[in-house]
């Protein structure tokens, strides 16, 4: 079987632990379409899946390319498909597959596969070529991070508005003042008195916090990240832990964590570990609500490069004829005219002599031309050490109270599929992480309290086999009791957080909705209390009211998103990374 042609390939749905939302779209957290990737047509499939950084210069360079009728040499037409996930998910959907065709359940042939792959950055590059390696020992699948051409580059920064930068470029290391320091007046007597927040993607499904993670420990150790020791990570632990304490939230899209920051504000997140372009969007017009507000990239004296490159697998899943068409590819991905897309979206170029755009300039607040150490990868035993050492002991607790529209409309496939849905999340779950569940209809139903215990798995279990679908929506009133019980249950130095999932409109509440929205203010980001609400509208357009559930989400510093039987279990799996 060939998968040259598109229209005669069956497209089989991946099932992954870490699932992503869907082909030909920016899967980073973002909802709607992540841009103009051509739609199905006959000829050879290239098909790219890079990491979200990149999605915008997939997107736009796939577009022009395709319009141009691209052929190979003896004359076969192909084209590009882009899909953009976070680098921690292009790493598990290729070892995924790898893993598949190694037992023989599909075949070099599968449609599933990708043919070229990017991830944002150079520490995920060394631990897919370090796991892929381990698959199949000697075979050299994926090639050495030198041998990889870049496509684009940019320095991980730390982010904050104008006001805040002084103080952070006063300190000699960031990380390392975060340890102990607990207000912004502390690294500037000058500077205004706010607590320090902090947000950084989550290090399993995004490059940029598995970077940050590194440093982290890098600062904290004294140590360049290729000189720590699996034994470094356990004497360390602590103090990044300590780090971890000021996180508001974590993602698993950087573009969106920043978006995140401009859009509530300093007491939500005071700092942000981003992308250099993550800055230069924050500052480019219609980013901001308050147009008056700037931000700054703040370059710590040693950091990471986001070195962004072009991942061409020598594997028996690459066909000859797709090995030649990646190749065309990669070449065009660096010419002049495509690498000015990148500084347009403000990436560096991967190519040298390629002049930076005018976004480059204190304007937007960069710098054209940095001055910082480059960090290098650290081994990948010690990476796994880390991502292990982040989930058991450094990442900050959690405590999210999931409350569950049991309604009639929700019978039948929408309740198991919900079903199915929450005991993935319950199984999931992890040491640091803790769950009240509760339900709702014409009645609230007292919360059932889950850990990540088997003790506590099996109590979930137990609420998600009882639930029934019958009643009436009384979402205002339900939301209102989860904000009240966490008021009462706050869990110390953790992310508390709601999240409402419903299929319908409110009808039979003691509440109208701005009531509810006064009550929610009082346990928002500028209290003491911060607690974010999130809300899944779940079915068909017009059986729930977007605007609502939106507002619901919005007023406390969390986002709204839709699902449905089909999407829910992504839709989930990405929010479950928040926290």
């Amino acid at each position: 079987m060939s998968r040259t042609i598109r229209s005669s390939i069956p497209r089989l749905a991946l099932v992954l632990s870490l699932a992503v939302l869907g082909s030909c779209q920016d899967s980073s957290g973002d909802s709607g379409n992540g841009g103009g990737t051509t739609p199905p047509r006959d000829g050879l499939e290239v098909k790219l899946l890079f990491g979200s950084a990149l999605h915008e210069f997939c997107d736009r360079a796939a577009e022009q390319h395709n319009a141009q009728n691209p052929k190979l040499p003896d004359g076969q037409e192909y084209y590009i498909t882009c899909e953009a996930v976070g680098s921690g998910d292009v790493v598990d959907r290729v070892l995924s597959l790898a893993k598949q065709l190694q037992n023989g359940t599909i075949q070099p042939e599968d449609a599933q596969f990708p043919v070229l792959l990017s991830v944002d950055g150079e520490i995920y590059h060394s631990q897919l070529r370090y796991q892929m390696d381990r698959l199949y020992p000697g075979q050299d699948y994926i090639p050495q991070i030198t041998d990889a051409p870049m496509l684009a580059n940019s320095p991980m920064v730390l982010m904050t508005e104008t006001d805040l930068a002084k103080g952070l470029r006063s300190v000699e290391d960031p990380f390392q003042t975060f340890v102990t320091a607990k207000d912004h007046r502390e690294l500037d007597p000058n500077g205004p008195s706010l607590p320090i927040t902090y947000v950084h993607t989550a290090p399993t499904r995004s490059n940029s916090g598995l970077q940050t993670l590194v440093t982290q420990f890098a600062s904290v150790s004294g140590k360049r990240p290729e000189d720590l020791t699996v034994a470094d990570v356990q004497k360390y632990q602590e103090q990044v832990q300590k780090i971890q304490e000021k996180v508001t939230r974590y993602g698993k899209s950087t573009g969106s964590l920043a978006k995140a920051m401009v859009a509530n504000g300093p007491y939500w997140a005071s700092v942000g570990s981003v992308y250099e372009s993550s800055v230069i969007e924050a500052n480019s017009e219609g980013s901001s609500p308050n147009s008056n507000t700037r931000y700054e990239a703040v370059y710590p004296k040693a950091t990471f490069t986001s070195n962004m490159r072009a991942i061409l697998p020598n594997a028996p899943w690459v066909s000859e004829a797709e090995k030649a068409a990646a190749e065309q590819v990669i070449e065009y991905l660096r010419s002049p005219e495509i690498q000015a897309i990148a500084t347009d979206l403000g990436l560096r170029p991967g190519v040298p002599g390629v002049p930076l755009s005018a976004k480059f300039a204190p304007e937007f607040g960069v710098e054209p031309n940095p001055s910082y150490d480059s960090y290098r990868p650290p081994a990948p035993d010690v990476v796994d050490a880390m991502l292990q050492s982040w989930q058991q002991q450094a990442k900050k607790a959690s405590q999210v109270a999931i409350v569950v529209d049991t309604s009639g409309s929700m019978a039948g496939q929408k309740l198991t599929s919900m079903q199915n849905t929450l005991r993935y999340y319950v199984e999931n779950l992890g040491p640091k992480e803790r769950l009240a569940l509760m339900s709702f209809d014409s009645q609230i139903n007292k919360p059932i309290l889950v850990e990540g215990t088997p003790e506590g798995r099996d109590r979930g279990m137990q609420f998600i086999a009882r639930l029934r679908a019958s009643g009436g929506t009384r979402l205002y009133d339900a939301a209102l009791e989860a904000r009240n019980w966490l008021s009462s249950n706050l869990r110390d130095n953790a992310i508390n957080a709601v999240l409402i999932l419903t299929d319908g409109e409110d009808s039979g509440s003691n509440i109208t909705l701005d009531q509810l929205a006064a009550e929610l203010e009082k346990s928002g980001f500028s209290s003491d209390e911060r607690i974010g609400f999130f809300t899944v509208g779940y079915g068909k357009e017009g059986e729930f009211d977007p605007e609502v559930l939106m507002k619901i989400a919005e007023l406390n510093g969390g986002y709204y998103r839709k699902g449905d039987p089909e999407t829910i279990a992504d839709v989930m799996a990405d929010l479950q990374v928040e926290f």
